[in-house]
């Protein structure tokens, strides 16, 4: 089976977690959350001698969005996805907060992912998990021949994320996590949008926001 290596980059002022999902037979790889230096992102996969073969959108958040048309411009014209309920918080500023950083980011994915829709990229078969809560659209990414899921900020370790954004509700977020996330194998790796990795049974057990 082939093996999935992640690596982390933590990004910009807040330090929003960009990940590399790499196939290291093939050095193929995808990036979650591509948030912030842009530049730095693809000097990591030039010095790796990766190439990227797609950007996955965990949510439209600024911290998380704002270099993706420069990485998908110098990387090939990669493909973007996001969530399908995602669109109008990717395309208004207003929305996806880029006005409150003194930016004005308009994005567009490629492809908007239905629940439970699988795409591959790199080797690897991916399956969008829909979380709506932290944003109306919010996405997870889950790799499970691997053990691996990306929650951006639906889920952190020991917390969750912010519910007072637009579009934000924290009773779906919290029925997001249990229903969609919790049920997942505990030994599955959390990768979040911010801060360390945990575990889905870590979370269960420890997260005073959600338990399981």
């Amino acid at each position: 089976m082939k093996q999935l290596k992640v690596y982390s980059m933590p990004v910009g002022n807040i330090g929003a977690n960009c990940y590399f999902g790499v196939n290291e037979e093939t050095k193929e790889a995808f990036c979650v959350d591509t948030g912030a230096q842009g530049e730095r992102i693809c000097a990591m996969l030039k010095e790796h001698g990766w190439t990227l073969r797609g950007i996955l959108l965990t949510h439209g958040h600024a911290d998380h969005i704002t270099a993706t048309e420069y990485v998908k411009q110098h990387t090939g014209n990669v493909m973007v996805y996001a969530g399908k309920d995602e669109e109008q918080v990717l395309k208004r500023p207003e929305l996806n907060l880029t006005t409150m950083f003194g930016e004005t980011v308009i994005l567009k994915a490629d492809q908007l992912l239905a629940d439970g829709e699988k795409i591959e990229l790199a080797g690897f078969t991916i399956t969008c998990i829909a979380t709506p809560g932290h944003t109306e659209g919010g996405v997870c990414y889950y790799l499970e021949d691997q053990n691996v899921l990306f929650t951006g900020d639906t889920l952190f370790c020991q917390s969750i994320g912010r519910t007072d954004f637009p579009t934000g509700d924290l009773k779906t977020l919290e029925h997001s996590i249990k229903e969609k996330l919790y049920v997942l194998p505990e030994d599955t790796t959390v990768y979040p949008g911010h801060d360390s990795s945990t575990t889905i049974g870590y979370e269960k057990e420890h997260n005073m926001f959600v338990r399981g």
